[in-house]
């Protein structure tokens, strides 16, 4: 198991990696977007899925990281272009996705949650930590559901800044509070911040850090996600909207990957 409060020590190393977790540490093409598919076609009474690309033009907005709204606004979208104004409550719809992503188990064993495959390993991490480079997680999804695959790769005592804990991307307040909590384990403070995203929201949550606190030095690196079949047009997306470099996964991003040419202030 990874103890991350403990990482090795690096005199010359001023890196922080910090990470999204959805699209980036597990795919969830078949759990948050297949319950979010799900979701909007119970409240449009099974008239309308919203198929895997029209979900992506809507992320593709940089506002949407949220699913739960994501859900309310395609819900919303598709009864105005009926002419009509969706009634649904809120509370409803986070219920109802729910019930599809986490299931009904306590253990949640009949959720999509459970059938999530990992992109990132735990070997992965420890050759992080095996480098000194110090690390730790910036996610949209609720703190149970990212302890939960955190848990499944063995990392222990994560610096994790969910949900509850900070305002939702683009707000760049959560990914400063992640930093700030792994330097405070550490000896030397953070001068490069890379932060590890898949969609338009994380690289905008970067170029929004770069003027809260300009103090830092940024990196956006862009991940493709799994789901992508028109991946070429989606790494433009991504750097047209602030990644200073784009990799087909997570793992590309190594110890020895060259950085110093994308810092920015």
């Amino acid at each position: 198991m990874i103890e991350t409060s403990k990482v090795a020590s690096d005199e010359t190393n001023s890196k922080t990696f910090v990470f999204d977790i959805d699209g980036v540490i597990r795919d969830v093409s078949g759990s948050y977007r297949r319950a979010l598919a799900d979701t909007v076609e119970y409240f449009t009474n099974s008239a309308y899925r919203p198929s895997p690309e029209a979900i992506d033009e809507l992320k593709a907005e940089g506002i949407w990281n949220n699913d739960w709204e994501a859900s309310q606004e395609l819900i919303k979208r598709y009864f105005l272009g009926l002419g009509k104004v969706a009634k649904i409550d809120y509370d409803d719809i986070v219920a109802f996705f729910q019930s599809r992503y986490r299931g009904s188990n306590p253990d949640w064993s009949d959720g999509y949650i459970a059938t999530e495959p990992l992109i990132a390993t735990t070997a992965y991490f420890q050759s992080l930590t095996a480098a000194g480079i110090d690390w730790g997680f910036f996610s949209g999804a609720t703190r149970a559901s990212a302890s939960y695959v955190l848990k499944r790769l063995e990392i222990i005592a994560p610096v994790l800044v969910a949900m509850e804990d900070a305002a939702g991307k683009p707000d760049p307040t959560g990914l400063l509070l992640a930093v700030k909590q792994i330097d405070s384990k550490k000896e030397k403070p953070t001068e490069v911040i890379v932060y590890v995203g898949d969609t338009v929201a994380d690289m905008i949550t970067v170029i929004k850090a770069r003027d809260y606190n300009p103090s830092y030095q940024y990196v956006g690196v862009g991940v493709i996600p799994p789901h992508v079949t028109e991946r070429d047009r989606y790494s433009a997306l991504l750097k047209e909207n602030g990644a200073d470099i784009v990799l087909n996964s997570v793992l590309e991003l190594t110890p020895q990957l060259n950085l110093s040419q994308s810092p920015s202030r």
